[in-house]
């Protein structure tokens, strides 16, 4: 069973190809995105965005 569906892969792959351009910013206006993992993570956020199938995002912070 695939986790992540074509449309998910695409909007990624996207997301890194303008990272790698050095076009790819977080937010409207803010700084260009410098990391591959952030430049990802953006990806799959717009594919969620789009409604394609993908994972919910992982819970961060410190466990007590």
């Amino acid at each position: 069973m695939a986790r992540y569906s074509k449309k998910a892969q695409e909007t990624v792959a996207e997301a890194v190809h303008k990272q790698k351009q050095g076009k790819l910013k977080s937010g409207s206006r803010g700084p260009k995105v410098k990391s591959r993992k952030q430049a990802i993570a953006i990806g799959l956020s717009e594919a969620r965005e789009k409604g394609a199938k993908v994972p919910p995002p992982k819970k961060s912070g410190k466990k007590k």
